[in-house]
């Protein structure tokens, strides 16, 4: 019989020692440290290249001093329909998720004021930007039953037997929205320098499962398994701040930079953890909080506007810092252990273009983001079921391509537009790893599972985003 308890306290994180749970670094990375991206459909169409070109709200995303290019004021808001689809691949077989998710994804603003004075400074202008998300993911993997954890159990009549528990599949299943929201202020020196400052706002609410299928046979049965300290949920409130500046170097060229802080990450979370009692597997639920710093950024610009038909521009955005947990306990230390060996310094290349014919524009860009981490050894299971050291390049996430395109139409006062994005990635999605010593293995019924190696699953993920942007000018 399974006998259950429910118990809310606060405690400290050192009692929450799970040190390689993937899911928490997945999270700190493709959460906490990448905020929202989704702009206007313009921004959209352009892979959200526009570092040296400004003139609208979006520039609070990549660089704030892009709304001291504006010179009228500007509304703007965007429907944002995402299918997202995984595919997790293991000896052969392959199961297939897809999830479609339809929102506003983004609301900006410019106002401008003009200075009406002998002075150099043209304008003043101040912007606002809501960016908002779906991160629910779902990677189902298929089960390989070459892959036997062995068990010591009693048997009814009280005799030890050895059971085998055959790998029958696995799930991370993840929930939740987020947001950013950006307030800044951008300057025009002589329609030649621009400069602007931005506080970025964050929120987050993520509730993340984790469970494997294990069938044992010594009675044929199968059972669904919960991982230590899941599931749990989180909801996170972050600040940051942005400072930029563009220069025309001539009519036609010009020069971006851009340097975003830390966004600095208050978690309030609620978790589940699991014991063995005499009446099989207990649990207690729990809350803690604990405090997050993401990597500092820097983003370099260039654009090139030979007339006011064409303009391309190339942003190049670089991680400056890694990851890192407030310490309050042993789990602390060994995710700022796992981030400082493995984490590689974001890097990121867009290219983005809008082409003009009288009122129509054509949009296009690409970009390409690198994995967060370096190649990683562990030990895991083969397609045979045999446990031995491995290495992977794109463990848990992988390298990022998005390829953008768009269309719009300006009436005047009025403008519509709308753009396609497709987010591509592949990456090798290790599970089912825990250890007895620290009770961070699975349970379900009646015992605990534990084995030192994962079993890795192969994903691809490919996103077909769709907006369609309304705006004002005035």
């Amino acid at each position: 019989m399974l006998k259950k308890s429910l118990v809310v306290m606060s405690i400290s994180v050192a009692y929450f020692a799970q040190a390689q749970d993937v899911s928490t670094i997945r999270n700190s990375i493709d959460v906490y440290s990448n905020t929202p991206m989704i702009g206007s459909s313009k921004f959209n169409a352009m892979a959200g290249s526009n570092g040296a070109l400004g003139g609208d709200a979006t520039s609070l995303m990549t660089n704030p001093a892009g709304l001291g290019v504006a010179i009228a004021g500007d509304v703007s808001a965007t429907l944002f329909l995402s299918n997202s689809k995984n595919t997790s691949s293991i000896a052969g077989s392959s199961v297939d998720y897809k999830i479609d998710k339809f929102t506003l994804g983004n609301a900006g603003g410019v106002a401008t004021i003009q200075l009406m004075t002998e002075s150099p400074w043209k304008f003043i202008n101040i912007g606002a930007n809501l960016s908002t998300q779906s991160i629910e993911d779902y990677i189902e993997s298929p089960g390989n039953t070459n892959i036997k954890i062995p068990k010591n159990l009693v048997d009814a009549g009280g005799n030890a037997v050895v059971g085998n528990l055959s790998y029958m599949g696995h799930a991370y299943n993840r929930y939740g929205n987020q947001t950013k929201f950006n307030l800044g202020v951008g300057a025009n020196y002589n329609n030649s320098l621009y400069l602007g400052a931005s506080i970025n706002m964050h929120y987050a609410e993520i509730d993340q499962y984790d469970s494997a299928m294990l069938g044992l046979n010594l009675d044929g049965s199968v059972n669904t398994f919960d991982k230590q300290y899941s599931p749990f949920s989180e909801k996170s409130s972050g600040f940051s701040a942005t400072v930029g500046v563009i220069g025309k170097l001539s009519n036609q060229f010009r020069l971006g930079a851009a340097i975003e802080t830390p966004t600095w990450w208050n978690i309030d979370r609620v978790f589940r953890e699991y014991s063995i009692g005499n009446d099989g597997v207990l649990y207690n639920n729990y809350v803690e909080d604990r405090n997050f710093r993401s990597p500092m950024k820097a983003t370099v610009s260039g654009a090139f506007v030979p007339n006011k038909n064409f303009a391309i521009n190339v942003d190049y955005t670089l991680g400056l810092t890694k990851p890192k947990y407030e310490v309050q306990g042993a789990a602390e230390r060994e995710l700022n252990s796992f981030f400082s060996d493995n984490y590689k310094n974001l890097s990121e290349v867009k290219v983005g273009a809008e082409y003009r014919i009288k009122a129509f524009r054509l949009r296009g860009g690409y970009s390409y983001a690198s994995s967060p981490f370096d190649a990683v050894t562990i030990n895991a299971y083969s397609n045979a079921g045999v446990a031995g050291d491995t290495n992977y390049s794109n463990l848990i996430l992988g390298e990022r391509n998005t390829i953008g395109a768009g269309v719009g139409y300006d009436f005047g006062n009025f403008y519509v537009d709308a753009a396609y994005q497709n987010v591509s990635s592949k990456y090798n999605n290790p599970f089912l790893q825990g250890s007895a010593a620290n009770g961070t293995g699975y349970y379900s019924g009646d015992f605990d599972v534990n084995t030192p190696t994962s079993v890795v699953s192969s994903v691809k993920n490919n996103r077909s985003n769709f907006f369609l942007t309304v705006g004002w000018k005035f």
